[in-house]
């Protein structure tokens, strides 16, 4: 009896989950197909690090059937995200294009890998500092060794 007591009690704090399925009706595989990459390969606007395909927020449901409604509308999977790139910027993109606005995006991984390797060419490769050390704190020196080892 407790038990079942205590199962309705968690059942109470329990909340459902929401997992809205979308059944879209293709007009051919090859629409399906697009429609599959392009929500693989755009990013969820409001998760950040999720695709579309992957994502459970409404933002992403809406550009799911936007994505959808365009391909049905006879567009190519290209103006689709010519469309999306327009709307939101390139962050939609999981794989930005290589353009002006995004070569640091592109190269700046290598242009920091090169300027630490520079960095650490040139560590390594500098010459070994002498000290001078004037001849009254050599004497000096040579003389508390001396006085050392004699004590001992």
């Amino acid at each position: 009896m407790r038990v079942l007591l205590l199962m309705l009690c968690l059942g109470v704090w329990v909340v459902p989950a929401q997992a809205a399925i979308e059944a879209y009706q293709f007009d051919s595989p090859q629409m399906e197909t697009d429609y599959n990459r392009l929500i693989d390969e755009l990013r969820c606007l409001v998760c950040q690090n999720q695709n579309l395909a992957g994502s459970d927020a409404e933002l992403a449901r809406d550009l799911r059937r936007e994505t959808y409604e365009m391909l049905r509308q006879g567009k190519s999977p290209e103006q689709v995200v010519e469309f999306m790139v327009a709307r939101y910027g390139d962050f939609v993109l999981y794989r930005p294009q290589f353009k002006p606005t995004t070569y640091l995006l592109w190269l700046g991984p290598f242009l920091l890998m090169l300027g630490v390797l520079y960095l650490l060419v040139r560590r390594l490769r500098k010459p070994d500092e002498t000290v001078e050390v004037d001849a009254d704190a050599l004497t000096k020196a040579k003389q508390l060794l001396e006085n050392n080892e004699s004590n001992q």
